[in-house]
């Protein structure tokens, strides 16, 4: 315990929130506040920014084959760090560039590192919480995503304001340096397992030899393929159509709406508010009613953002849209690695959900350059937010044909 009453397992996901905040909140989801002033400043159409983005989840990917072997020889903590570190280094050699294909290959670099840390996080409520607890613990965790988002709706608006065509870079360098400091509280943080503390995992009552007995034998139960690839699937379903939403939003505030990069700051830094709880709300969700009901009550609700994004019916029904999109964000990631958590002993499970994040990196990849290419043909975003709401939907059909069992002793 850290006291009477606080558990280290919540100064892991502080430390988590923390990780998440840099790896995905700042390298990731800030992109789609930087793209308008970079396109601009750059001159890049709809399909080299979806490059950008694309470049990201290829390093993304590549982080899945390695973050297993790096768990199992430098153990979680290190692997944390090193993530954070080469995001840091990588962000801000973006700020120096000015060649798209070089801005590519660096952005690759942050997600590689975005992957290492990120896997990395979520993969420790196995070891720190009990499977009645992993899905708002994941939750929590995820928090740092909304708080990257607002602050990058924040501070880039008005970067660009004070400095004009070089505001953007001075965003990248600024978040390179907030994500250096931040790699230092969180090395002094995160520890691998409860066991380096000699407590038990939270809400673990008992940790005798019956435990130890059934995790003993899970270790030795083969991984069920067919499952691990459903559940893939329905992972692949949520990175291809998030990652529409929020690499073109702002584009789409500011390009088909007429929105100034100000206010169009202050809403998508609204989307970042309002999705500050989305992971811990539908953690609480699948935590209470199941996890197949958590993950398609999520995706209904995305449907409904995506369509009414489509809708080009005016304002209104575009705010509500983000309004849906916010609440649900990014719920998935929690309900997914509790899922796993829930299936798989702790050693297990962090290579296992690298596995499902292959398919996960696969829809981040497609996702920004097919919607890219639509927009390019039709003139904007509309056919694009569609394409998103028929994957959701098929992610629904998906989800309940998912034949879910807990095999992890609670």
């Amino acid at each position: 315990m850290l006291s009477r009453n606080i558990h280290y397992a919540w100064i892991i996901v502080f430390s988590g929130a923390l990780t998440l905040f840099c790896c995905m909140g700042l390298a990731r989801f800030a992109l789609g506040m930087l793209l308008p002033s970079m396109g601009t400043s750059l001159s890049l159409s709809y399909s080299e920014m979806g490059f950008i983005s694309t470049g990201n989840f290829i390093g993304y990917l590549i982080s899945v084959f390695l973050c297993g072997q790096l768990i199992q020889r430098f153990g979680e903590r290190k692997t944390i760090v090193a993530g954070l570190v080469l995001i840091a280094i990588s962000m801000f050699m973006v700020s120096l560039s000015s060649h798209l294909w070089l801005i590519i290959g660096l952005y690759m670099l942050t997600g590689i590192g975005s992957g290492a840390a990120n896997i990395t996080a979520m993969t420790l409520v196995a070891h720190w919480f009990s499977p009645k607890y992993r899905g708002r613990a994941a939750g929590y965790m995820i928090i740092g995503n909304g708080l990257g988002i607002t602050a990058s709706g924040l501070l880039i608006p008005w970067l660009n304001n004070q400095w004009l065509e070089t505001g953007w870079r001075i965003g990248w360098a600024s978040f390179a340096i907030a994500i250096a400091v931040i790699t230092v509280i969180t090395a002094l943080l995160i520890r691998n397992n409860p066991k380096e503390l000699s407590i038990s995992a939270f809400g673990k009552q008992d940790e005798d030899c019956t435990s130890t007995k059934a995790n003993t034998i899970e270790d030795t139960k083969p991984t069920p393929l067919k499952l691990i690839s459903h559940i893939g699937v329905i992972y692949f379903v949520f990175g291809f159509t998030y990652v529409i939403y929020t690499t073109f939003i702002v584009t789409t505030l500011v390009e088909q709406y007429g929105f100034s990069e100000a206010k169009a700051g202050s809403l998508w830094m609204a989307i970042g508010i309002i999705s500050i709880f989305s992971g811990a709300l539908f953690g609480w969700v699948s935590d209470h009613f199941g996890r197949k009901t958590g993950i398609i009550s999520v995706y209904i609700i995305q449907t409904a953002s995506y369509l009414l994004a489509a809708s080009e019916l005016g304002q209104y029904p575009l705010f509500l849209s983000m309004i849906l999109f916010g609440l649900t964000a990014f719920s998935i990631p929690a309900i997914i690695a509790a899922t796993i958590s829930d299936m798989l002993p702790p050693m297990v499970a962090g290579k296992v959900f690298g596995y499902v994040t292959l398919f996960f990196g696969t829809g981040q990849i497609a996702g920004p350059v097919l919607a890219g290419y639509l927009a390019e043909l039709s003139g904007g975003f509309t056919s694009s937010y569609l394409l998103a709401s028929c994957i959701t939907i098929l992610g629904i059909v998906i989800t309940a044909l998912l034949k879910y069992e807990k095999t992890n002793n609670q």
